[in-house]
């Protein structure tokens, strides 16, 4: 059936959330994902919580976060690209369920990490499944060369496969079909990365700026304009753990006045683009001052 709800693929790794870096790059990167990562299938179970603050803040939060935490050992100095291609049905059925805040919804992409340009048929990117299950964000990806990648997703097609990617495969080939799902919109942004030490492995913090996007010509490396989808005054903070947010962390927030808000950068996208009406939650690009609504974290 094609929505079986929290259903476990067999064999999944489930893995800390600071495996959510790019895998391009030297053979001794390449060598510290496989020793996290005995499947090229990788499943994240965790709660996360979004914040917008300022750029102009930012150095007062990143100084408290150097304090407690690793930048992440990708990148430089723990900062990289990060590259989306969402995709929908026609009516923006995984649109709306995030708008109406539906309990369990979902959304499909692929996505990148690193330099968009330097993409090529060969280079590893992720199909990814992301669901959210009541308070509790899941997502299932799995690695593919860029080219099956699309395949799969545009061509419709069960690409060559390991044996433990099947299911999985399988399913997201269901959902494309049967949802005829097509690609709507790109996200990218430069992200810097902080992941915790010790007792807090499973905390991952992440800083986003720059977040801009397009509406067609959806390959990575195509010549085409990104426009900003978010103000660039902005940044998108969100604090991800395997099972609670630290109390140090949650003091902070109080003390730079930071509020938890609903923002989503596909939908932040599909609204920039006019492919629908512009929500409660969009983030709005005219007035500096503008308020950001607040919701509880859902």
């Amino acid at each position: 059936m094609l929505f079986r709800r929290g259903r476990q693929q067999p064999g999944v790794a489930i893995v800390a959330s600071r495996a959510d870096v790019p895998t391009a790059g030297a053979g001794e990167q390449e060598a510290g994902h496989a020793l996290r990562a005995p499947s090229k299938l990788h499943a994240f179970n965790r709660y996360e919580i979004k914040y917008l603050m300022p750029v102009t803040s930012l150095p007062a939060l990143r100084d408290q976060l150097d304090r407690r935490l690793d930048r992440d050992s990708h990148g430089a100095d723990g900062a990289y690209g990060v590259w989306s291609t969402y995709y929908d049905t026609r009516d923006l059925r995984f649109y709306w369920e995030k708008i109406e805040g539906l309990k369990f919804r979902r959304k499909l992409r692929i996505r990148h990490y690193g330099d968009r340009f330097a993409v090529d048929d060969d280079t590893p990117v992720f199909v990814e499944i992301k669901q959210r299950v009541n308070r509790v964000t899941q997502k299932r990806r799995v690695a593919l060369p860029y080219r099956l990648a699309r395949e799969l997703c545009d061509g419709r097609v069960l690409v060559e496969h390991d044996e433990a990617q099947r299911a999985f495969l399988e399913e997201v080939l269901e959902l494309i079909s049967v949802l005829d799902l097509r690609p709507v919109v790109m996200t990218g942004y430069q992200r810097e990365a902080f992941v915790g030490r010790d007792a807090e492995t499973g905390l991952r913090v992440t800083m986003d700026h720059r977040v801009r996007g397009r509406d067609r010509d959806f390959d990575f490396a195509a010549d085409a304009e990104n426009r900003l989808i978010v103000p660039a005054r902005l940044s998108v903070i969100e604090f991800k753990a395997n099972e609670r947010v630290p109390y140090w962390l949650t003091d902070l927030t109080a003390r730079l006045n930071m509020s938890v808000v609903r923002v989503s950068k596909y939908c932040q996208g599909v609204e920039a683009f006019d492919r629908a009406p512009r929500s409660i939650f969009h983030i709005p690009d005219t007035d500096p001052a503008a308020a950001v609504p607040v919701a509880a974290h859902r």
